[in-house]
């Protein structure tokens, strides 16, 4: 029972990181994902035995770890990695989730969903073809997501003798090509998935290598889920009136702590309307709190009555965000049907969801070469691109740089409900990191 708590206890006092692979075609993605978790014990016996058994019936002498991630029957009969397969696992130090994406170019949408919630992207390269098409693709999308931390993952050492140049040569040309679209952090790491080399442990063959392996440097990268740090902003849910006779004139606001924190006596604006209020009160699990902060669910209450529902948004009164109807954003076409100029859609923002109307599909991103093709008229699947977007209501929108949580929207067919595309407000790619980059227009690419 013991092992039990004091297992409990570690869980709830380590961090957790999100983090997404992805890498072309045969990389060895998935192989370094089932290393990952063969030797960090975080697979079950019994999962490693069905493993190994379909390894033997495939003629295979060593157990084929791609297995353990590749969950669809047409990924394991193709080798190849079709939708993102979320797995969970920890370490003493850390606990992981980790969305390990596809490689092919006709699922960039599925990298971005696994991508959008990261805080760390591992993009694998095989050291035998170097940086090639699809690597500067992923690090592009890392880098539209503004996902914080990029691990460039070199693999197949093995079979180019563990030879230092050529890592040296990938690592140098990624670099610079990832640092180029504003990528704070990038850390290159040189492996082999299939022999175990720098995955979990050192490799004894590369000692010119002085890094962390994979999974060190994982367990101990800073996670900024200090959401506190951000603009603080609390989308309403639901109102609670309970109006019993305990609680004649109680009235909350329930949600989730989207960002930053709330404390009681706090100044507030409630948007779109623009009132201004103070908090009361904040319940959390049935208890008054002076302060609250994300990911937190919270009840708050507000010292006025004022008309609050549904898809209202409570923001500091000194550091409200702006309301507006017309919304620029770089966007990621999910569906299959085209999003065209003209079309009426659905904006779903937090917990508000407005009609709205696309005026314009300015550009359109070549993730290849980073060229825009202006005016493509339409999105097709798997095509990012900017477009312009009118609401029949104002919106509380932060700029997706300053808050991937209230700077992300989804436009969504009115008819039946199916996302189209997902959104991101604002400029593009964060600023190229030399100096005197030009400021770019804002109907542009801001890179």
């Amino acid at each position: 029972m013991t092992t039990h708590t004091q297992h409990a206890e570690q869980l709830s006092t380590t961090t957790l990181l999100r983090f997404a692979t992805a890498g072309s075609v045969d990389d060895g993605k998935s192989t370094l994902v089932g290393r990952l978790l063969h030797d960090s014990k975080s697979v079950l016996t019994d999962q490693l035995e069905a493993v190994e058994h379909a390894s033997r019936s495939r003629g295979q002498e060593a157990p084929d770890l791609a297995l353990l991630t590749d969950g669809l029957r047409a990924e394991r009969e193709q080798g190849i990695t079709i939708d993102v397969a979320y797995r969970y696992f920890a370490t003493p130090r850390r606990r992981f989730i980790l969305a390990d994406t596809p490689g092919h170019v006709q699922y960039t949408r599925n990298m971005v969903t696994g991508a959008s919630t990261a805080e760390l992207a591992v993009v694998l390269v095989d050291a035998r073809n170097g940086v090639v098409e699809q690597t500067r693709r992923h690090a592009a999308v890392a880098a539209l997501l503004r996902v914080p931390h990029v691990v460039l993952a070199v693999n197949k050492m093995d079979l180019v003798d563990y030879a230092e140049p050529v890592f040296a040569a990938i690592a140098e040309e990624f670099t610079a090509y990832a640092a180029s679209l504003g990528v704070p952090e990038i850390t290159a790491i040189p492996i082999s998935a299939l022999a175990g080399d720098n995955v979990v442990e050192p490799s004894a063959h590369m000692d010119w290598y002085g890094g962390p392996t994979v999974l060190e440097h994982l367990e101990t990268v800073p996670v900024s889920h200090d959401l506190t740090a951000c603009h603080a902003r609390f989308p309403v849910q639901y109102v609670i009136r309970p109006q019993t006779a305990e609680h004649p004139d109680y009235r909350g606001y329930a949600g989730q702590i989207a960002a930053g924190a709330f404390r009681v006596g706090e100044a507030v604006t409630v948007l779109p309307s623009g009132r201004t209020s103070t908090i009361a009160g904040i319940d959390a699990l049935g208890e008054s709190v002076d302060i609250a902060w994300a990911p937190q669910s919270v009840t708050i209450r507000l010292a006025d009555d004022i008309d609050i529902s549904r898809g209202d948004l409570i923001a500091p009164a000194a550091d409200a965000p702006a309301v507006t109807q017309d919304v620029e954003a770089t966007v990621c076409h999910v569906a299959d049907q085209p999003l065209a100029v003209g079309q009426r859609v659905l904006l779903k923002h937090t917990t508000r969801t407005v009609k709205a109307i696309v005026k314009d599909i300015p550009s359109r991103l070549t993730l290849d070469d980073l060229s825009q093709h202006p005016a493509p008229g339409q999105l097709v699947a798997n095509d990012i691109g900017r477009v312009v977007v009118r609401t029949a209501e104002p919106l509380a929108l932060d700029a997706y740089a300053d808050s991937r949580r209230t700077g992300s929207f989804l436009l969504i067919d009115p008819a039946d409900g199916t996302t189209l595309t997902a959104g991101m407000a604002g400029a593009s790619f964060a600023a190229a990191a030399e100096p005197g980059a030009a400021a770019a227009d804002d109907a542009g690419w801001d890179f």
